[in-house]
């Protein structure tokens, strides 16, 4: 695959390659991260995962940015990059639990103790680390983690800054590869723990990228007694999904997948004047929406069951959808941000040492999820490869410093 020029981008060229053509990002010589404090390391990156919200800013895959709130919990330049396996590099003289040369999986989130508020907020008191409510204060710039504050640069760069509270040891046994997933399925964990599926029940995974795929492998490792569907666009992810236990069905067109997942369900559908039908009663008891557009949440809302949940995981650009089974059928609609210390099978611990546990007793294998890695110097194939998705067979895919 070429490397999108500027100059050769036709205006028939689909919409995100020409905002790929023109992206404001660059790849640029910066100084070497300093220990942002004692208690702070320098790490060294060895594999960093692009994110779905990596994507949608390099790509500009938003309608109005003005109009997004989050805009208040940045701050600029950034060097991206927040899903990072690296090796620690230097630590300062507070750091006596983390050790030069030893490999670690970053937690990015810069909530009290990074930024050095004391007392924490009630949210990090609690493990809730993404809820803090410090993500402007002490002395760190705006930025909700690593990759979108100005101090506290990414990994998509030779090294960068992490507080000791952000780094977790990675067993020998479990290689780079895996151990880049850790954040998107922390991501996942905390939405199925948060909102867990009946005993018994059904689950409906709306998505199969990075989100839906951990989503998918989860509910099948702790919760075999559910069972599990999943919405795939691309025959990569869909055979994934297969794999990993689930009934795989395809987004469009949606009136034939609203009558798949109905059928599935042994749900009955309603059918009004004009548009889909609905479910009623329906059989899907929880909607984990990895995609978060308007016309994936129309799709969960109309196949969910009478009090059923939609935890919407992913977030894309709003617009019009039908949501008048929501109110009809009493849903629960669940924001689901990130993830902290969670509760797995009665053990409480963060999310990524609940993963790094459970890939080492062989519960949770995630083999060919990482299907691309780039070098630094070929970012722009590298954001090539995930906007032609369908073609490349993209799911994770990866900058590779080693």
């Amino acid at each position: 695959m070429t490397d999108p020029d500027p100059t050769e981008v036709g205006p028939d060229t689909s919409r995100l390659v020409q905002h790929l053509a023109s992206t404001p990002m660059a790849l640029r010589e910066v100084d070497e991260p300093p220990l942002l404090g004692p208690d702070w390391t320098v790490l060294r990156t060895r594999l960093c995962g692009i994110c779905g919200s990596d994507t949608k800013q390099v790509l500009m895959d938003f309608d109005d940015a003005a109009d997004n709130p989050m805009t208040a919990f940045i701050s600029f330049p950034q060097v991206l990059g927040h899903e990072v396996v690296a090796t620690v590099d230097r630590v300062g003289p507070e750091v006596n639990d983390l050790e030069p040369g030893q490999r670690v999986v970053l937690n990015p989130w810069l909530s009290c103790g990074p930024r050095g508020v004391d007392p924490v907020c009630p949210p990090c008191a609690a493990g809730d680390y993404s809820q803090c409510w410090s993500f402007l204060d002490g002395r760190l710039s705006p930025g909700i983690h690593s990759g979108n504050a100005t101090e506290a640069t990414g990994g998509f760069a030779d090294r960068l800054p992490a507080h000791r509270s952000m780094a977790f040891p990675v067993p020998d046994d479990v290689p780079d590869e895996v151990a880049v997933l850790a954040d998107p399925f922390s991501v996942s964990l905390h939405a199925i723990t948060r909102n867990p599926p009946p005993a018994g029940g059904r689950a409906l995974v709306y998505g199969a990228g990075a989100l839906g795929t951990t989503a998918t492998a989860i509910l099948s490792a702790l919760h075999p007694d559910v069972a599990v569907a999943t919405v795939a666009r691309w025959p990569a992810q869909a055979a994934l999904a297969g794999r990993l236990g689930a009934t795989v069905f395809v987004p469009e067109p949606r009136l034939e997948l609203v009558e798949a997942v109905a059928a599935w369900a042994e749900a009955t559908l309603r059918h009004p004047w004009e548009g889909l039908p609905i479910a009623y009663p329906g059989g899907v008891d929880v909607v984990y929406d990895t995609v978060g557009a308007p016309e994936t949440v129309e799709v969960g809302l109309r196949v969910l069951a009478g009090r059923g949940t939609l935890v919407q995981l992913g977030v894309s650009s709003p617009a019009r959808f039908e949501w008048t089974p929501w109110y009809f059928k009493e849903l629960r609609l669940v924001g689901s941000n990130a993830f902290g210390v969670e509760e797995v099978e009665g053990e409480r611990r963060h999310a990524i040492e609940h993963y790094l546990a459970l890939v080492a007793d062989g519960r949770i294998d995630l083999s060919g999820m990482l299907t691309h890695r780039f070098r630094l110097e070929d970012w722009r194939e590298a954001f090539a490869t995930l906007i032609d998705q369908g073609e490349t067979g993209a799911i994770k895919v990866a900058f590779d410093l080693r």
